[in-house]
């Protein structure tokens, strides 16, 4: 892969989503996906975790939102890159989490084409979570 010449390397540093349970979602990510906390701190009364993915990325959760700040039309998600699609989402389902579209293989239309698997379940809160592997 190549480097974003505009952003000088490029790459998510982080993705921050508002969560209304704070330590469910910090030890699901931390238990079942294997993030590692970063730091946590509090930003005005709102506390704050920054959890490392495993290659610096971090997802940065933000107490104190609400179940209705997520519309139905508001479809948004992030992906997680995994080795091993199903496997991960086997933990996820252990969980009790909601599986919204199990594995399924497809090939990007790339060059040269681009083999995936992917699924996708819903976090702690609600936040709809992708589940991307290169194969």
């Amino acid at each position: 892969m190549g480097t974003n010449e505009i952003l000088g390397g490029g790459g998510f540093h982080h993705i921050s989503i508002n969560v209304y349970d704070i330590k469910k979602s910090e030890t699901f990510y931390t238990k079942v996906l294997g993030f590692k906390k970063v730091t946590e701190f509090n930003s005005g009364n709102r506390s704050c975790i920054m959890l490392d993915s495993g290659d610096g990325a971090c997802l940065e959760l933000f107490s104190g939102g609400t179940p209705d700040e997520k519309p139905d039309w508001a479809e948004l998600h992030f992906a997680l890159r995994t080795a091993d699609t199903r496997s991960v989402l086997e933990r996820v389902r252990a969980e009790g989490m909601i599986i919204t579209m199990e594995p399924k293989d497809l090939v990007l239309p790339s060059n040269p084409p681009a083999p995936i698997t992917i699924a996708f379940f819903k976090g702690p809160d609600g936040e709809l979570v992708e589940l991307f592997q290169s194969r």
